[in-house]
């Protein structure tokens, strides 16, 4: 049969008896299963007496069980050959690393032991190198597209990063990063551990980077508790498989609704960052990403310097507002007071009931709906002033972030609220960003480093944006309704600026003298567009 059934366990540490014991009660409920794959401390300081019996054949496993190495100096005499061996009838222990190939097809990658920093590594631990040499073994296979099942003693460290709860778990303490990189690139689609006594199925995660890769299969990491522990907390799992090399492509990376982003993408990026700088021949692969203008079938060049000699575009002017617009600088509406540059497309001016009293806003001088629609003149003068505000918030201590809500308004607005640098990094920002739209149901993804908005969002199409100070953008295309205040709700959330009694803007209205003082702070941006 093409489904494999089978049984992932966690921290053994001797009490075979009972757990065998379970394993039988299963099956006679469930069915047979085709094997069960042991992670953590199989044997423990208690084993050697009802180990004799299975070790001399006196009992018998009632499946083929699978086991990972010791994880300490104590258990290293159970296992004699390191680089695996039958323990006993239906008992196997895999080794210290590699991939077990079922004949169903099923490839279940592992790797023995806890983490070291020593080379050559002990008996019970695993190395940098050894993660490095157990990678290159199957990313160097024709089409890697990643393993069915990957075991490991330790937790992955940051496994819980834009998941659920892993309750008294801390995954940024927690666990290995040499696990959390093999995880990240051998793409498992079952992971297990144990070791932490806790039982925690996280939300299945993405394993591409949604608008620069194509979709691939979910992975779920599961960890599991210790056998017979006395809170009851799970450590035994059934789940079915079917080997991904018998799998419909199509099926395989059908994306479940729960589905997060990938835990480990910071420790990507990181990886890539050390990799060498690419050839002058070399093009980035995003660089002309996600054209949704209609010229099938041609490249979007990436700067008017590629243009060659085309024709120039036609500069974008500005709309007529449909009624009154509090934004248009000409209007009687906008309230100048709170004006602290202007330049010759765009002006600068003090938020009307700031989320801090240094929330700022870029607003085009005409009337744009959003910077979609603005023409190149506007763009470059946004620019500067991005530029301007960026060094003049990191010279008082501060980051910049920027957002831009297309919904239910009518003229363009970019949000630039300060954040100070010692309260938190911008990766920090993007994950509250990204989790608190998840809590919402909101797809909130990361546009390509190489692309902008003008490559995603169409004229006249809703949607929502933010912009880091180190370039960093994230994109949600509205499409149905959409928390007007959800920018100022993150920033002012207990993770990032602690303010949530500051989300809504009308909540925070001051005294016009005091907008007016607050301006005034202003003054060193006055002559910004201008010199």
């Amino acid at each position: 049969r093409s489904v494999s059934c089978r049984l992932a366990c966690g921290d053994v540490e001797g009490r075979l008896e009972a757990l065998f014991g379970r394993v039988r009660a299963i099956q006679s409920k469930s069915g047979r299963f085709d094997m069960l794959l042991c992670v953590g401390n199989f044997f423990g300081s208690t084993s050697e007496t009802e180990w004799a019996e299975y070790r001399t054949g006196a009992k018998k496993a009632p499946i083929p069980t699978y086991v990972l190495g010791a994880n300490d100096q104590e258990t290293v005499s159970y296992f004699p050959d390191i680089s695996g061996c039958e323990l006993a009838e239906n008992i196997t222990y895999l080794g210290r690393r590699g991939l077990y190939s079922g004949t169903s097809g099923l490839q279940i990658a592992y790797l023995s032991g806890t983490e070291t920093q020593d080379e050559p590594a002990p008996a019970y631990s695993f190395s940098a190198k050894d993660v490095a040499e157990l990678k290159t073994s199957l990313l160097s296979t024709p089409d890697f597209k990643g393993v069915d099942i990957l075991l490991t003693s330790p937790w992955p460290r940051d496994v819980g990063t834009f998941a659920n709860s892993a309750g008294e778990i801390d995954t940024k303490k927690c666990g290995s990063k040499l696990v959390s990189d093999l995880a990240a690139s051998l793409k498992p689609r079952y992971h297990f551990a144990a070791l932490e006594k806790a039982y925690y199925e996280r939300l299945p995660y993405r394993n591409h980077t949604v608008l620069q890769e194509t979709p691939q299969h979910v992975s779920r990491f599961i960890a599991l508790a210790d056998v017979g522990n006395t809170s009851k907390k799970k450590y035994l799992y059934a789940f079915s498989i079917v080997p991904m090399s018998l799998m419909d492509p199509a099926e395989l990376v059908k994306q479940p609704q729960d589905v997060t982003e990938n835990p480990y993408r910071k420790l990507r990026k990181e990886a890539q960052k050390t990799k060498a700088p690419l050839c002058a021949e070399e093009e980035p692969a995003c660089q002309f990403f996600f054209d949704l203008n209609k010229h099938q079938g041609k490249k979007r060049p990436s700067d008017e310097k590629e243009r060659g000699n085309s024709q120039p575009k036609q500069a974008k002017k500005p709309s007529q507002p449909m009624g009154p617009c509090w934004f248009c600088l000409a209007s009687p509406e906008v309230e100048k007071h709170l004006v602290v540059s202007i330049g010759t497309h765009c002006y600068l001016a003090l938020a009307k009931g700031g989320l801090l009293p240094d929330h700022v806003l870029i607003l085009p001088i005409g009337h744009y709906q959003s910077v979609v629609d603005l023409s190149s003149e506007v763009v470059e003068e946004v620019t500067k002033y991005k530029s301007a505000l960026k060094e003049f918030f990191r010279s008082k201590g501060k980051r910049y972030v920027l957002f831009e809500r297309n919904y239910r308004s009518q003229h363009l607005q970019l949000q630039v609220i300060p954040v100070p640098l010692d309260h938190c990094t911008s990766e920090d920002i993007k994950e509250s960003f990204i989790i608190q739209a998840q809590e919402q149901q909101i797809e909130l993804l990361e546009i390509p480093e190489h692309s902008d908005i003008t490559q995603v969002a169409q004229p006249g199409t809703p949607y929502f944006y933010v912009e880091l100070d180190t370039g960093e953008k994230l994109f949600h295309r509205i499409r149905g309704r959409f928390p007007l205040h959800f920018g100022r709700s993150v920033l002012a959330s207990e993770a990032l600026l602690a303010l949530p009694q500051r989300a809504d803007w009308r909540r925070c209205a001051a005294e016009r003298a005091e907008e007016a003082a607050q301006a005034r702070d202003f003054r060193p941006l006055r002559s910004v567009v201008t010199g």
